[in-house]
């Protein structure tokens, strides 16, 4: 959506979104150069990557590394890999879920002990055509039509950090069906299947939500976010 407004102010979060569940959001934070906090892979940038692509990879890292810094820190330099889906992991620390997000200058993380998890964050859009609507809004097309523009592309964008951050937590791509999922507008939080999520609405600046599972339990190759497996 990528239609940022003016916040005058660097800001910084840390949230405890749900019980286990810490999510953090940094709006125009650190330069691409400032790499304090990073790691030796953090820093390993693809051939074909553009400036501005490995500036907002850069930071999102960066919110990653700060979040599990202060909540898991045993972890806080663990190797990040994807699977084949994109979905980020910590394989030496499998019980912490990890997620990471950004929009323009808005970057934002999360972090649970024994959850799936997701995070999304949005700019509201500048306008909202009626196909973006149907597209994101499905059955609550109508009712979002009847607000002002502006109400009407936040509320929206409001909705899309929702399915977005679920999409994520189960990690399943688009073939995941969450775009069928009903999000009522103005929501602060609600479920999906297995998949619990919450709107920060009274916490974030901007359009912000978070998704998690219920508490997997410890893996059995693991008996302590402390020990991580080789």
């Amino acid at each position: 959506m990528n239609a940022p407004t003016t916040l005058q102010e660097h800001t910084r979060l840390d949230i405890e979104a749900a019980p286990g569940i810490r999510v953090t959001l940094e709006i125009g934070g650190a330069p691409a150069a400032d790499h304090h906090g990073l790691t030796a892979q953090d820093l390993v940038r693809a051939p074909d990557m553009p400036d501005w692509r490995y500036a907002e990879y850069l930071a999102g890292r960066r919110a990653l590394r700060r979040l599990l810094a202060a909540h898991f820190p045993e972890a806080r330099t663990a190797p990040v890999a994807y699977t084949p889906q994109g979905r980020p992991h910590l394989p030496q620390w499998p019980r912490i879920g990890i997620s990471v997000s950004h929009d323009a200058d808005a970057v934002a993380a999360c972090v649970g002990l024994d959850h799936a998890v997701g995070v999304d964050v949005q700019y509201p859009p500048t306008t909202v055509h009626p196909a973006m609507l149907r597209h994101s809004a499905k059955d609550r097309a109508e009712e979002l039509a009847l607000l002002p523009v502006g109400p009407r592309a936040t509320e929206l964008a409001w909705m899309w950090t929702v399915r977005e951050a679920v999409l994520k937590s189960a990690g399943t791509g688009l073939a995941g069906g969450v775009w069928s999922a009903d999000v009522p507008p103005y929501a602060p939080h609600g479920a999906w299947g297995p998949y619990r999520w919450v709107a920060l609405r009274d916490r974030s600046p901007i359009p912000l939500s978070c998704a998690f599972t219920a508490p997997s339990g410890p893996d059995p190759r693991t008996t302590a976010p402390g020990e991580p497996r080789e």
